[in-house]
Order: C-alpha cells, then structure tokens, then sequence
C-alpha cells in the first residue's frame, strides 16, 4: 500500500467515526417490546409450521436425549448423535506470565480482527465501511455498505473472505470482504430475510448460513428459520429454535441466542435440543438480550449481562460484551484483564479469547489461552476506538 493510499483510507476511516446518538439509544430501549412480539410471532410460526408439516418440534429442555448432529442442507437425513450442547463445567482461569506489546510479531498472534461502524440515528452516515486490521499494521478499509446494515446484520465469514447483510429492502446479499462478487440470493425462493432478529450468522466452514426468511407480510408477518448453503442453493427449514441474533459453535454443534424475555438458551442447529442457560432472564436477576460470541464446543458464552431495572434497548444487534459466562452453569468466568473494563470478547476456532478493553483513552486487545491464562496484548489503532469488531480470524 503507497503511502497515498494509507492517507486517504486513514481520513475515511476517521470521518465515518461519528459520537454515539443518545436519541437514538433512547428510542432503541422504549422499543424492547418489539423483540417479544417477533420471538412470540416466531414461536407461533413454528406451530403452524409444524402442524402443516406434521413434525413434532423436538425442544426438549435438559437436552437429555440423543438427536440429529448438524442438519444437512439436502433432503438426506443425518446419522443420530449423542452428543449435547452441554459442556464440562469451566475451570477457574488463573492469570499468568504475559508479553506486552504494541504490535510487531507478538502483536501480530492476536489475529486479523474485521470491523464495522456502531453509530445509528441522527449522526450516521448514508454508508458504513467494514474494516480489518492485524495487529502492529494500518487498518485497511473493506466493503461499502448501508449504513444500517453494516450496523445491525454484516456478517463476516469465519475464514475472513466474505461478508453476508440484509439491505434495507430485506434482501439477503453476499459479497468478497473487500465488497466485490456481491450478489443478491433469495432462500428457497423467498425473497425477503429477516434483517433486524434473527439475523444472518454463518457456519464454522463458511459456506452456509442460518437465516430467518420472511413467508408473508400481511395479514401479518410470518416468517422461518433455515439454513441455506451458498455452494449449491439448497435451503432447509428448521424448527425448534427461536429468540435473536443467534451464534453458530465452530465445532458446529451449537447455536446459542437470547430472547425477549433476557434468557439465553443453547441448541443444536437443527433445533432439536434447546436448554436455557441458569440464571439469565425471567425472575433471575441478571439478563441478556444481546450474546456476542461462542466458544468453539459452546461450552461459553461472550455477551452482555444487565441488572433486572436496566433498560435493555429494542431488538437491534449489540455485539458490546461484558462478561463470559459457563453456559452449563451460568456462572461468570474470570478474565485476566488487570481491572479493566471489558467492552467486546471474540473466542477464535482454536479456543482462544481476544479481549478488547478499555485504558484510558485507547483500547487494548487482549489474546487470552483456553487454559485462561494471558498471553499477549497489543494497543488497538486509534482510529478503530469507535467501531465494534465483527469477527477474528486467526
């Protein structure tokens, strides 16, 4: 890159980074209702799908029974597994010997991060960029895309190559990472996704994703979950699974998503095994409505915890985490991050955690073992300090 280039992207990048609208923050959290709207609209969905179909939804809540391993997106059925999304119960992270770095090749262990704009309302712009950036080197500007979307629904592919968006007029779009071979894909013939819930997530070998299309729009909306994969078109509905902005394991075996009541529940993608996470929503008094990353069995949770009377905002996607949590257990996993404040935690397809916290005026990213122990941090650019992560790649 000449240093042209890197001048001209450095101003972009710094002029797309707006302050946070307050307003529209406010507005969000007068609208959490509409969250429990569409999980009870999905929910009933689900009935009269199953009832059309004659299929039993499969939920079952201690997630004791065997059932089918990741759905296959033919019309073959797969082989029974018995395996759950349960996990061991964690062990207690202890903190250990650690290399502090701004970059260079220690810097560099963290991986590629990819970023995306956070700000809605009044102070956005018409168009959000995605960004990437390893360690020690200049963020480098990705693909173009509406500023909401980028906002509430891009998906970067877990191999860093591609991103997935809903656009404003409810199309599903796929495109390179750097915005080109964009094209629009209608799911089963339908054309409109679910762009604000349910949103797009990938799986752990890039080549499908779970999606929420829109059946209907009046009377009154009707939608369903399904899979869809990119190499071959095929679609595959799915039930037994509802709630937002859902994750995807790397080990493929999980999917984890919170609802509008702030529980959080983990599940195998075909939707056969949903169990609640303990102590999250309803009468407990934590809750999350919004779950930011997966571990790679799923046996944690990166997201964001709330107090039983803190506004919890409307149905749009927070990646902002706070906490890691068991998800066997719900209790809360310690971090080795010297007091600072965790603002988003990314867990990598090797087990390993990448930590973005505050200090002071900048941000650090923090790359943590599965065995909890520190072992690198690197200082985050400037210029990304407003943005929120996407996605790591290591």
């Amino acid at each position: 890159m000449n240093q042209d280039r890197l001048r001209f992207d450095l101003a972009d990048l710094a002029g797309e980074v707006t302050p946070v609208d307050l307003r529209d923050r406010a507005l969000r959290t007068s609208r959490r209702l509409g969250v429990r709207r569409t999980v009870a609209t999905s929910a009933a969905v689900l009935l009269v799908l199953a009832a059309a179909t004659g299929t039993a939804l499969a939920i079952r809540p201690d997630g004791s029974a065997p059932a089918p391993a990741l759905p296959s997106v033919t019309s073959t059925p797969p082989p029974p597994v018995t395996s759950t999304p349960s996990a061991e119960p964690s062990r207690s992270p202890s903190a250990g010997p650690s290399t502090t770095t701004g970059g260079g090749p220690a810097g560099a262990a963290i991986g590629r991060l990819f970023y995306g704009p956070t700000t809605t309302g009044e102070g956005a712009s018409a168009v959000g960029y995605l960004w990437s950036v390893k360690p020690g080197s200049q963020p480098t500007r990705l693909a173009k895309l509406p500023s909401l979307p980028a906002i509430l629904n891009a998906a970067v592919s877990p191999d860093g190559r591609r991103v997935a968006w809903v656009d404003p007029d409810d199309n599903l779009r796929v495109a390179d990472v750097d915005g080109g071979n964009s094209r629009k894909l209608t799911p089963g013939g339908h054309r409109q996704v679910e762009p604000d819930c349910w949103t797009p997530v990938w799986s752990p070998d890039s080549r499908r994703l779970a999606l929420s299309v829109i059946l209907r729009t009046e009377p009154s909306p009707v939608s369903e979950k399904g899979v869809l994969d990119l190499d071959t078109g095929a679609y595959t509905p799915i039930v037994g699974v509802q709630g937002c902005h859902p994750l995807w394991s790397a080990d493929g075996k999980v999917l984890a998503y919170a609802d509008g009541e702030g529980r959080v529940a983990v599940n195998r993608p075909d939707g056969s095994a949903e169990k609640m996470i303990p102590g999250l929503g309803g009468s407990a008094a934590r809750s999350s409505f919004d779950v930011a990353s997966i571990s790679p069995d799923g046996s944690r949770l990166a997201l964001l915890l709330r107090e039983p009377d803190e506004p919890a905002g409307d149905v749009a996607r927070e990646l902002d985490a706070n906490a890691v949590i068991d998800t066997r257990t719900g209790r809360q996993v310690d971090l080795p991050l010297g007091g600072r404040p965790l603002l988003q935690a990314w867990y990598r397809a090797d087990g390993k955690l990448v930590a973005r916290v505050s200090d002071g005026d900048h941000n650090v990213l923090v790359l943590i073992g599965a065995d909890g122990r520190k072992i690198v941090e690197s200082r985050e650019p400037t210029a990304l300090k407003d943005k929120q992560i996407l996605q790591v790649v290591d």
